[in-house]
């Protein structure tokens, strides 16, 4: 992207800041008669006005939050929905301000939005491990441990203690926090390997197998379901169910089971099977020659 197309969209991001900036200010009866006229009577005017007279709350809250490295409009964003909801659920007989009851929803929504977003590895999204993530390092400067290593034994339990969690939880959460994730399209440098001008995605491993050996797979299954439906054709019912019963099973059948079910000795029912799959080889050879035969079906 050009520096020109940079420089536009810096500058219609800073006139939307200026304009929420120039709001009015409301007061607590113009609140309440704002959000009772959206709640019981839908009017748009009456929302736009509220909300926009808190977009700079917005702006603050969302400003208070970008040392997480995700983009200062998208917090903006986030924190206008968390506005909204706010709006949809003010009870402004309750005496309170709007702005205050609107902080905690704003704050709420970016919150969960960076949570989402900081990481491809999903982080908690318990009350506990919400509080561990944002109050983690704010806690750490207070103890006076301003470096970017993993806070030792003692900090570690203060932390703990502090905030009601496991010690083990604020490690990992540290862990998480010591560095961002790295880019695929970094360049990939790896000691002792000549990797130069190659990136990290590059040097993944696909385990999914090559399409020319799948596509292959995929035609010899279709083959071989075709060949086995053709000489199954020509048995006759008694050496089908034998067949089904030994072969066709994820269970199959013993012999002296099966001779029980029919009624014959387990060898008779042995000698059934094997004319039965003597009749298919013969079968699929007329069809497919003893080399691609051989090639489908290697325990024929």
């Amino acid at each position: 992207m050009s520096q020109t197309r940079y420089s536009a969209r810096d500058a219609g991001a800073d006139r939307f800041v200026a304009g929420a900036m120039r709001a009015e200010m409301l007061s607590l009866k113009d609140e309440a008669a704002l959000a009772t006229a959206w709640r019981q009577g839908g009017d748009q005017k009456a929302l736009h006005r509220l909300t926009g007279a808190y977009m700079r709350l917005v702006i603050a809250i969302a400003r208070r939050h970008k040392g997480y490295g995700l983009p200062e409009g998208d917090l903006i964003q986030e924190g206008s929905i968390g506005l909204l909801h706010a709006a949809n659920r003010y009870e402004a007989e309750r005496g309170l301000r709007f702005s205050t009851y609107a902080a905690w929803w704003i704050r709420a929504a970016i919150q969960d939005f960076i949570l989402r977003n900081w990481s491809i590895v999903r982080l908690g999204s318990t009350a506990n491990q919400k509080s561990l993530f944002f109050k983690l390092r704010g806690l750490r400067a207070a103890l006076g441990d301003l470096t970017n290593t993993l806070p030792d034994h003692d900090a570690r339990m203060a932390i703990a203690a502090r905030l009601g969690v496991k010690e083990s939880d604020v490690e990992a959460m540290a862990v998480r926090l010591s560095g961002a994730d790295p880019s695929l399209n970094a360049p990939a440098r790896v000691a002792g390997d000549d990797n130069a001008g190659l990136e990290w995605q590059e040097l993944l491993i696909d385990d999914n197998a090559h399409p020319e050996v799948a596509a292959i797979a995929a035609h010899d299954d279709v083959v071989r379901k075709r060949v086995l439906e053709t000489a199954l054709a020509v048995l006759n019912p008694r050496q089908r169910t034998v067949i089904m019963a030994r072969r066709g099973s994820d269970e199959p059948k013993t012999l002296e089971a099966l001779g029980a079910e029919m009624g014959v000795t387990k060898e008779r029912v042995r000698q059934i099977e094997v004319a039965a799959l003597e009749k298919m080889r013969q079968r699929i050879m007329a069809e497919l020659g003893a080399v691609e035969l051989q090639s489908l079906m290697p325990d024929c």
